[in-house]
């Protein structure tokens, strides 16, 4: 999604007169119109209604403009981060899908700032200890407590789901809680003693062992057991014999970690276009009163740091306002 094309709507929205809004941004009426329709398109709504005499927001575009304004204040901010003077490899550690959808916005907003990305690929028993080691400077993983050391920063909170065999008896249900699948076989996700707490299923007996996301449909599908993910693997993993179905439960929660040792320009850089991605994102029509997906992910409460009481981004980090949570043994410390 175009940076200008969002600047271009929001002035629209303020002034309600394509003349003056393309004036203010030294564009002629007509190569506006266009950004504006193309950003119509992209969103997939009608935001401004246009007549001979009047331009007005749609109840789409009154949704969509203060989303607008808070993406363009984190790319604002991002910009006003120096950029390295010399080209800087970070090395990124990634669980699963990571960021999920907000991976190209994430490059989008990294484009002017001299860092290059060297993809790590970590699953559940290694997502910490590559931090710790070194091997990666800052890792996208699934937290699970037992970042001792660290410091881990949310990103988004998802539901969980149960993945299913299709020809399960559970397969077409709405909603499934603990009591639905206390008695059936699971696979085991094998990582910190955390995992087996977040997936709450009673005893393990360790038949069947995932080490990464990625394997957990396929394990399903083999074995005809049952596995638990993040609600988004049901569109980062699909596979044709399994079913995603919702469950009750702790959520799963994204988050960056990086170490306290190791702290660069390049990680904070990184976190501020994470956390930008995330505004950019959710700019596409949710529709009144319609719930965002689990997959477009929630942001953690205001407690864990991400944004204050009213919704926005906290001021006390330069390019995404956010205060970072310290694991350490026995406690959680707010620095």
């Amino acid at each position: 999604m175009d940076v200008r094309s969002l600047r271009y709507a929001v002035t629209l929205a303020e002034e309600l007169h394509f003349g003056r809004a393309a004036a203010a941004h030294y564009i002629a009426d007509q190569p506006f119109g266009r950004r504006i329709r193309q950003l119509e398109r992209e969103v997939g709504v009608r935001l401004f209604e246009r007549t001979t005499r009047r331009v007005a927001l749609t109840p789409a575009g009154e949704r969509f403009l203060p989303r607008a304004r808070l993406a363009l204040e984190h790319v604002d901010a991002l910009r006003a981060t120096p950029a390295t003077t010399d080209d800087t490899e970070l090395r990124i550690g990634v669980v699963g899908f990571g960021l999920a959808d907000r991976w190209s916005a994430t490059r989008g907003l990294l484009a002017d700032q001299l860092i290059s990305i060297r993809y790590v690929e970590l699953d559940w028993t290694t997502q910490y200890d590559a931090v710790r080691t070194g091997e990666v400077d800052v890792a996208v993983l699934h937290d699970v407590g037992g970042a001792d050391g660290l410091v881990v920063e949310p990103l988004s909170v998802t539901d969980r789901c149960v993945v299913v065999p299709a020809e399960s008896d559970l397969a077409h249900a709405d909603v499934l809680t603990p009591r639905d699948v206390a008695d059936r076989p699971w696979i085991t996700p094998v990582g910190q003693s955390g995992l087996a707490d977040w997936a709450g299923h009673g005893d393990l007996d360790r038949a069947v062992e995932v080490r990464s996301p990625a394997g957990v449909a396929a394990a399903v599908a083999a074995t005809g057991r049952l596995g638990l993910h993040a609600e988004p693997a049901r569109t980062y993993f699909p596979h044709p014999d399994v079913r995603f179905v919702p469950i009750e439960g702790p959520p799963a929660v994204a988050a960056l970690a990086w170490s306290r040792h190791n702290h660069t320009d390049a990680v904070d850089t990184f976190r501020a276009a994470a956390h930008g991605s995330a505004a950019i994102t959710g700019l596409r029509d949710r529709g009144p009163g319609r719930q965002p997906r689990a997959d477009e992910g929630r942001v953690p409460e205001p407690s864990a740091g991400i944004i204050d009481s009213q919704g926005r981004p906290r001021s006390d980090f330069p390019g995404i306002a956010t205060r970072p949570v310290v694991h350490a043994p026995g406690c959680v410390l707010e620095p």
